[in-house]
């Protein structure tokens, strides 16, 4: 350590597995987040290496590495290849990178926060894509997008703004909108609904957010996936929610686990057209014991099929909520991963009993999507122009999957294996051994996502998902190429 410092005590850091509650990795986060803005680590005080801490304390380096890259993210660390981790300077820990830290990093345990304001607070995701990099996951082929078309799409209704579409609009959202949603559900993804029970959103986020605001009380049980979407660990977290990690095989989620674990969860989040991040698809009969379980305990099932219709080997699997005959399934789909993420249009389809709740509960939530963009979109599907845009990318993603698979069997490092590349817009690698490149792979931009923080459990593995459907052939050739060299 630096001659700064050199005084400063480690032992607050000390870990008692047998005490407290959360993982170790997010308690050993909260000790250094609040010494670091406590001001017992001052700013320029460099830390023990992740190899040197995890000896110390007596914690795996992954479990140490967990805490520092989450550090990091909020703009609490700087870590630098060769230099180590120091604490960042004061600017910088008042403001974290990402912007969905609400009030500040301060005031994250501050005392006039609610308990759920507390865990709001202190919950970060990691933020999304600025740039496009080669393997950031989920990121749509921009370059293709068919501006002109869309570009006509928003001049039309331009054109046809009256007083009325200045108003704030229906709170569930654009009626034409809703009804094309509805329309294309049905063939394209074997959902059966209403358009009345469509509800428009900014995001999938939103979607959750909302979902764990009217349906889950203070110590409801919640069925994850483990691993799975940390936006949904998020929005069950913040609602004060027990989170039960319920593992995923290659069958999709083992519901048997899940019902031994936590028989009266008020609600499952599940993926099972293509399972985030592993890539399985659920099997039918997972699929039915999950809906007969619902069904019987009157669970609640959210199913996120967020990109699902681009499947390659065989034709899209339908939605599960197309097989709910007890109306306990909520569907939730995204425009912002076919058309472009600045788009900002979601949607939840909810059962007919929710439809007055969910209804009257976004009148009274902000957030509504610009009736203007809401109505270009309606357009958009209407032309076709959606239809064809998805048909499009499909091929485009198979190619670029294949450039990968590729490009891994010639070059890809043998400590990395792939998983699942059957569907979607990435394929998880799992790691062997403990190499900490993650820092390198910032360093030169590659985009993917750490594998290990989708877990809530003690039990984890090492891995990145990588996206391939944001970048060309090449880029994927190179990006893998330097992957490999990073693991050397």
């Amino acid at each position: 350590m630096s001659k700064r410092s050199q005084g400063v005590p480690l032992s607050f850091l000390m870990l008692d597995p047998s005490r407290g509650t959360g993982p170790l990795h997010r308690r050993l986060y909260e000790r250094l987040r609040e010494a670091i803005l406590s001001g017992t680590l001052a700013p320029r005080s460099r830390l023990p290496s992740t190899r040197t801490l995890s000896r110390e304390l007596g914690l795996s380096r992954g479990t140490v590495e967990e805490a520092f890259a989450q550090l990091d993210a909020e703009g609490l660390l700087e870590r630098r290849v060769g230099s180590g981790s120091t604490v960042a300077l004061p600017e910088h820990s008042r403001a974290p990178r990402s912007t969905r830290v609400r009030g500040g990093a301060s005031s994250a345990r501050g005392a006039g926060l609610s308990r759920r304001g507390r865990r709001m607070a202190s919950d970060v995701l990691p933020p999304e894509a600025r740039d496009v990099r080669p393997f950031t996951p989920c990121l749509p082929a921009l370059e293709l997008f068919p501006a002109k078309a869309w570009a006509r799409a928003v001049a039309r209704q331009a054109r046809a703004l009256v007083p009325e579409r200045m108003l704030s609009g229906e709170p569930e959202g654009f009626r034409p909108l809703r009804e094309a949603i509805a329309a294309h559900l049905g063939p394209a993804r074997g959902v059966r609904c209403d358009w009345r029970q469509v509800l428009v959103f900014s995001s999938t986020q939103q979607a959750l957010d909302l979902t764990a605001r009217l349906l889950l009380d203070e110590g409801d049980g919640v069925w994850l996936e483990e691993p799975g979407y940390l936006g949904a660990r998020v929005a069950f977290d913040a609602a004060g929610a027990r989170l039960h990690p319920v593992p995923v095989d290659a069958q999709g989620l083992q519901v048997d686990t899940g019902r031994a674990r936590a028989p009266r969860a008020r609600l499952v989040y599940v993926t099972p057209s293509h399972q985030y991040p592993l890539g399985v698809t659920m099997s039918l009969p997972r699929r039915l014991a999950l809906l007969e379980h619902a069904r019987a305990s009157g669970m609640w099932v959210l199913e996120d099929d967020y990109d699902s219709e681009f499947r390659y080997a065989t034709r899209p699997v339908a939605a599960m909520q197309g097989m709910d005959a007890a109306g306990r399934v909520l569907y939730a789909g995204t425009f912002n991963k076919v058309m472009f993420p600045s788009l900002r249009l979601a949607f939840l389809v909810v059962p007919d009993s929710l439809v007055d709740a969910f209804a009257s509960a976004r009148a009274s939530t902000e957030g509504h999507a610009p009736v203007l963009t809401q109505a270009a979109m309606a357009d958009f599907m209407e032309a076709g122009h959606y239809v064809a845009h998805l048909r499009q990318m499909r091929q485009v993603y198979a190619e670029r999957r294949d450039a990968l698979l590729d490009a891994w069997r010639r070059e890809g490092h043998p400590a990395l294996r792939l998983g699942e590349a059957e569907a979607g817009m990435h394929v998880t690698a799992f790691l062997s051994g403990r190499r900490d490149a993650q820092p390198r792979m910032e360093e030169r931009r590659l985009g993917a996502r750490r594998l290990s923080p989708l877990y809530l459990g003690r039990a984890r593995e090492q891995g990145w998902v990588l996206g391939f459907s944001g970048a060309s052939p090449a880029g994927l050739r190179g990006a893998v190429r330097e992957l490999s060299r990073l693991l050397e």
